[in-house]
């Protein structure tokens, strides 16, 4: 099994052979490595990688011993990639985490503080959040339960939900469920609503589905064990306590170029110039 290493030689703008030139390391042992549980490396094999990703010694195996967490949803604007250059503009020390638009929540997972408050519009998406803190296992059941029925016929039947009224009747659980597995199964990973808040995403062209439920029960297990606020509401909201030593992270939906390209329609309100201006 994986440990953080290789996501943390990443952040660090490198590469395994990169690492291997730098620390005088076979890139064969480095690969090794990512394996290897990190209390069975050697301290010469510590020091020198500390050495070349400029750290310190206790900083590394604190960074290899943290869970590897990604985000369980893939969503528009996600921050993945960008996660190098973010952490480069993160405060060395603060006090609680503020996130008011927190999508997929790649850099949350990445830093995993032990005090947040987050927060999306997106009602749906919200929902999802809790549902992983609250009940990962039968939201687990439920999606591996989507793979197998997976289908246009299926999905379709389920996106109509939001039009026929089931979705009224629904529990969290099966909401979340519809939610997670619409934004995979649907074209290109999207989460979009029309005016009246319904789905009208099309079925996408994948062979095979999967999710990772060992993902959701680690993530649901930091949501669950710490001090994680989540709600739904206007992000104005969720940071109207923030105070001086806080970190908050503002990162709102992309301004469409044009009024037909719109990133933005996840809620049937959108977020478009007025709010940006006023953000």
């Amino acid at each position: 099994m994986k440990n953080n290493f290789e996501n943390i030689v990443k952040m660090a703008g490198l590469n395994l052979k990169k690492l291997s030139e730098l620390s005088n390391i076979p890139y064969s042992t480095l690969r090794f490595l990512t394996t290897t549980s990190p209390d069975k490396w050697n301290e010469e094999q510590v020091n020198a990688i500390s050495k070349a990703l400029e750290i310190d010694t206790d900083t590394l195996m604190d960074e290899l011993n943290k869970p590897v967490l990604t985000p369980f949803i893939k969503w528009v604007g996600g921050k993945r990639q960008l996660l190098p250059e973010l952490l480069k503009r993160v405060p060395n020390e603060y006090n609680d985490y503020y996130e008011p638009f927190i999508g997929g929540g790649a850099l949350l997972l990445k830093l995993v503080p032990k005090k947040a408050i987050i927060n999306d519009f997106n009602e749906e998406l919200s929902n999802a959040w809790k549902i992983v803190r609250d009940n990962p296992q039968e939201l687990s059941d439920n999606l591996t339960e989507c793979v197998e029925k997976d289908s246009k016929e299926f999905y379709l039947d389920y996106r109509s939900a939001d039009r026929d009224g089931r979705i009224v009747d629904f529990s969290e659980l099966e909401r979340a469920t519809r939610f997670i597995y619409m934004n995979k199964a649907g074209y290109n990973g999207l989460w979009r609503v029309n005016q009246k808040g319904q789905n009208n995403v099309p079925y996408g062209g994948h062979k095979t589905l999967n999710f990772n439920v060992d993902n959701i029960h680690q993530v649901g297990t930091y949501l669950s064990s710490n001090d994680i606020t989540i709600s739904n509401g206007d992000y104005m909201d969720c940071i109207k306590n923030a105070k001086s030593g806080d970190f908050v992270y503002l990162d709102p939906p992309y301004i469409p170029v044009t009024p037909t390209s719109s990133f933005t329609s996840y809620t049937k309100n959108g977020f478009g110039l007025v709010q940006q201006k006023e953000l």
